[in-house]
C-alpha cells in the first residue's frame, strides 16, 4: 500500500477469499483493503490517538437517505450529544482533492447541517468550518481537535 503523511498506527491485515482485509476499529470487523479503506483507517487512528476524537464517537460508511437515493458517508464524527459536527470524504491517495470532491461533501451536508467538512487523499487533508449564517466556510490550516469542534 501507500505510504502516507499520517502517523503510523499497529496495523492488522488478513487475507480473505483470496483478497487482502484491513480491521477497522470502529466497526470492529475486517473490512476489504482498498486504497480508500487504507486512508480512512490510517485517517481515524489519526484523529482518535492524535486528535482526541472519542471512537464510539466517529461512525464509518453512513447511510443517508434523500427520498428514494441512497449516499454514504465514508466517516462521521458526532458530538457527545451524538449530533454530527463534522463530515469526512476519503479518495485513494492518486485521486486529486479537487473541487469535484468537494461537491461531494458539500451535498451530504445539506442534510446533515455539520461545522467542519474534511477531505482525505492520506497525502493532503482539507479541513474547513461552515459558517452557515453567511453561507460560507473557511479553509483551516490543520485538522482541528476535538475539544475544539
Amino acid at each position: 500500500m501507500f505510504r502516507l503523511n499520517l502517523p503510523d498506527y499497529e496495523i492488522k491485515i488478513k487475507e480473505k477469499d483470496g483478497k487482502p482485509h484491513i480491521f477497522d476499529f470502529l466497526r470492529r470487523k475486517f473490512v476489504a483493503l482498498t486504497p480508500e479503506e487504507w486512508v480512512r483507517q490510517h485517517f481515524v487512528h489519526f484523529l482518535a490517538g492524535h486528535k482526541g476524537y472519542p471512537a464510539g464517537l466517529i461512525a464509518n460508511e453512513v447511510e443517508l437517505r434523500i427520498g428514494s437515493k441512497r449516499l454514504r458517508c465514508d466517516s462521521i464524527i458526532y458530538n457527545k450529544e451524538a449530533q454530527p459536527v463534522m463530515i469526512v470524504e476519503y479518495k485513494a491517495p492518486t485521486i486529486p482533492l479537487t473541487q469535484h470532491v468537494f461537491n461531494q461533501i458539500t451535498a451530504y451536508n445539506i442534510l446533515l447541517h455539520v461545522d467542519y467538512l474534511t477531505v482525505s487523499n492520506g497525502m493532503q487533508h482539507i479541513c474547513c468550518k461552515m459558517n452557515h449564517e453567511q453561507h460560507s466556510y473557511r479553509f483551516l490550516t490543520e485538522i482541528p481537535a476535538y475539544a475544539e469542534l
